[in-house]
């Protein structure tokens, strides 16, 4: 099918460009615009993308200085705190998904949808890798009866550098929030100091520590499954490729108690891997959103609403879309 081009707001890193291939991947032809203050850069990120067209733009416009050009979409791969994106995506009545707001920072974003809520469908893109955790999670939980707890510890690589748009993002969350959005019995709390700490044991079953970490993640689980206690931890250090002499690799611990649907304990533990980095299986949810909302998958494009990705992306194309870019959901051993 044929659409207008898909506009990548800061598409020239890392993500935009595991973005982009993701998208070529599943649809050769789908075209890009790729958005940001350097012309120079834009234009040669869209030339090594193929395909694809640099534009500069300009976040005070309410065209954003595109003029009347059509756009199919928005993706904003940095915090938009002038929700530029977001506006103009709903006054073209297009999709928008961002992904780098932290859950204290989406208060304007519901504001603006809840004023246009037949505006436009609107993702708020701030789980951990755009719903790879939260789909993976939710599919595993599909065998219990009821979910008691979910501990959520994702192992950053030390040499899984992001580049400096979200260098800079990181260094915002956690000089805004040090301290850990958490349910704890049914109750929303906030971890810190010392509370906020915690172990885990790694893919390879090397023990390490974590520090807990406030993402969107923790409320859509919750609200998803019910589950009265639910936390998510963030590491960084040697992921368990690197420490047995291979590459370096992103790795997201899932471990789920409850009971299974004959009322009988149950434990779990499984880890979603991608051996290049966390930029590749972010890339691939981001596409894979862009895919449902537009409809490229052909089903009917997505209505307006406000979604999470994991009310998006189906589970079972997911993990088969993972698998085939080298990644994998593995059932690990329970600790």
């Amino acid at each position: 099918m044929s659409i207008p081009p898909i506009l990548l707001m800061g598409g020239s890193g890392a993500i935009g460009h595991r973005t982009a291939q993701a998208l070529r991947a599943a649809y050769r032809d789908v075209p890009l615009l790729i958005g940001g203050r350097d012309l120079t850069k834009v234009r040669r990120a869209a030339e090594q993308m193929g395909g694809a067209q640099g534009v500069v733009i300009d976040p005070a416009a309410e065209d954003l200085g595109l003029g009347g050009r059509p756009i199919s979409g928005v993706v904003v791969f940095y915090m938009d705190h002038t929700l530029a994106g977001l506006h103009f995506a709903q006054k073209r009545g297009v999709p928008h998904l961002s992904i780098s707001s932290g859950v204290f920072e989406i208060a304007p974003q519901i504001a603006t949808y809840m004023h246009a809520p037949q505006a436009a469908p609107i993702v708020l893109g701030y789980e951990w890798m755009v719903g790879a955790t939260t789909v993976a999670t939710l599919n595993i939980a599909q065998a219990f009866g009821k979910v008691h707890d979910i501990r959520i510890t994702a192992l950053v690589d030390e040499q899984d550098a992001g580049g400096p748009t979200v260098a800079a993002d990181f260094e915002h969350l956690n000089a805004m929030l040090p301290a850990a959005l958490t349910r704890r019995e049914g109750a929303y709390i906030w971890r810190e100091a010392e509370e906020a700490q915690a172990s885990f044991c790694a893919v390879d079953g090397t023990h390490m520590t974590a520090s807990g970490f406030s993402s969107i993640d923790v409320v859509g689980l919750a609200a998803a499954t019910g589950a009265p206690n639910v936390q998510f931890n963030l590491a960084g250090g040697v992921s368990s490729t690197r420490r047995q002499g291979g590459p370096m690799s992103t790795e997201i611990i899932i471990e789920l108690a409850g009971e299974n649907r004959q009322g009988e304990p149950l434990r779990t533990r499984h880890a979603v891997i991608h051996p290049a980095g966390a930029a590749p299986l972010t890339g691939l949810c981001v596409a894979m959103n862009l895919e449902r909302l537009l409809g490229l998958d052909g089903q009917p494009p997505t209505p307006a609403g406000l979604y999470f990705p994991y009310q998006l992306l189906d589970a079972a194309t997911f993990i088969e879309r993972l698998e085939s870019d080298g990644g994998e959901l593995r059932e690990l051993p329970v600790a």
